[in-house]
């Protein structure tokens, strides 16, 4: 199942009065559940999972996140500039890597030019690593979020300048 096709249901479930909904597909297993303020939880389980009755609680890992050295900043957008900028946002909740692996280098950084079906970034959720298409061709203006920061479901993770 491809990520647009998730994203498409979680859309679907969040904007309907269904408080819970369970996909099941080819060995690949979805179950939305809103919680009282209305967020949409998410699970997905791969065919070798093993998935349990019990409620399942995502939290950020305790590990620290890897030190990065300190470059100069480019300049953030005015926020004129950003009306006219493609958000690229997280379709799931999960931890936010920029890179396939710790030691590699990152999918994309500022500056870049991406195409609609790049990967620009890996959005982990209980241990399923989910690649991020920039879904418009472009220019990375600014990355918003942190390696290994958690991110929530919507949240703008870049800013593209489409072409």
């Amino acid at each position: 199942m491809k990520v647009q096709e998730i994203r498409e249901i979680i859309k679907l479930v969040d904007q309907s009065n269904i408080n819970e909904f369970v996909f099941e597909n080819e060995g690949t297993k979805i179950k939305l559940k809103k919680t009282e303020t209305g967020t949409v939880l998410h699970q997905a389980a791969a065919p070798a999972v093993v998935q349990t009755n019990a409620a399942v609680e995502v939290k950020p890992a305790a590990a620290p996140a890897p030190e990065v050295p300190k470059a100069v900043e480019p300049a953030k957008p005015a926020a004129a500039d950003t009306e006219n900028l493609h958000k690229i946002t997280s379709p799931m909740v999960g931890t936010f890597y920029q890179s396939p692996a710790p030691d590699s280098p990152a999918y994309v950084k500022t500056g870049d030019k991406v195409t609609g079906d790049s990967i620009v970034c890996i959005v982990e959720a209980m241990k399923l690593f989910n690649e991020i298409e920039a879904e418009v061709s472009g220019e990375i203006v600014e990355v918003l979020v942190k390696e290994g920061q958690l991110v929530e479901y919507g949240q703008p993770l870049f800013l593209v300048k489409p072409e």
